[in-house]
């Protein structure tokens, strides 16, 4: 993506329901995006940020009605993003589950990104809004990882982003299971396992158990047995960085198609027997309560996953 620089002119903000409540900080992270919190923090820092014509600190929390006074900064312009094809724009709208005032709920696909980055340009979340130009404010409540499909939050407000996100801090204020096929047969029944998780290093994409790193809690339930395979639920009490992923390969039963903590044999061999060609993580349940209001939400397996569960019957 092509890059040039451009000093943005004095602008003033006034501050919104939807932008009411956040730090100053976060704001203007928001508003300069591509600017680094170390300029953010100097400028606020200097005076040259104000608020109702005066000087502020990182920390101060925004009222409706404020007027943010944001100085001349020099920014790094990035090329437009490309317009989203009829098919991934398709595939989105088809995935919708559920939408009210204040969410919007997908089923999203395996093999699409949560948001745009090194591998595309595109993720579900700039498809949306392309998708839906109706709508003034869509942010990710959280992510999945790519090549895992099922329930994803999308907040159509401010209020509702930061209202999940403190449920989303707080252990068991939000129920969330994933369904799993994982490789061999699970003795017993359930368990609930708590292994503590730190990324093997600083800039890895991979995550290990460890002495020293954050403690991680899952309730792990077997659904089915087949020969060789077992189909579980996860429930996930932390959200951990490959949390699921991490713990199922550590106690012996890697999720078919992982290609990252797997058993590369027994990857080969289901996706040449039982036509498994991806990842088999599916996020199938959100439940949680707010403003008075509960939500639960289900997401099916996709008819790629539900073919291979008959490959094994």
């Amino acid at each position: 993506m092509q890059q040039t620089q451009k000093t943005t002119a004095v602008t003033f903000h006034t501050i919104t329901e939807h932008d009411a409540g956040q730090r100053i900080d976060n704001f203007l992270l928001r508003q300069l995006k591509g600017i680094p919190k170390t300029r953010i923090y100097r400028i606020i820092r200097k005076g040259e940020v104000r608020v109702n014509k005066k000087r502020t600190k990182p920390e101060q929390k925004l009222q409706p009605g404020d007027i943010v006074r944001i100085p001349p900064v020099i920014m790094e312009e990035k090329k437009p993003l490309s317009k989203a094809p009829d098919h991934l724009l398709r595939l989105v709208k088809e995935a919708t589950l559920f939408e009210d005032e204040e969410l919007i709920v997908l089923n999203k696909p395996g093999g699409l990104a949560v948001h745009g980055g090194s591998h595309a340009e595109l993720g579900v979340i700039e498809i949306l809004r392309q998708l839906r130009s109706d709508l003034d404010y869509l942010e990710l409540v959280h992510r999945l990882d790519m090549e895992t499909s099922g329930l994803l939050l999308v907040a159509k407000s401010r209020k509702m982003l930061q209202a999940l996100h403190t449920l989303l801090r707080e252990a068991h204020q939000i129920e969330k299971h994933y369904t799993a096929l994982v490789s061999g047969e699970w003795k017993g029944g359930t368990r609930k396992m708590t292994h503590t998780l730190e990324r093997k290093q600083e800039r890895t994409q991979k995550v290990q158990v460890s002495d020293t790193g954050k403690a991680s809690t899952s309730i792990f339930t077997p659904l089915r047995h087949y020969k060789g395979a077992t189909l579980m639920d996860v429930q996930i009490l932390t959200g951990r960085m490959h949390q699921i992923r991490t713990q199922l390969a550590y106690l012996g039963h890697p999720i078919i198609g992982d290609e990252r903590y797997g058993d590369e044999k027994q990857n080969r061999y289901f996706a040449k027997h039982h036509h498994s060609a991806r990842l088999f993580l599916h996020a199938t349940l959100v439940s949680f309560k707010i403003d008075g209001k509960t939500y639960s939400l289900e997401a099916p397996l996709s008819e790629e996953l539900q073919k291979v569960l008959q490959t094994l019957v």
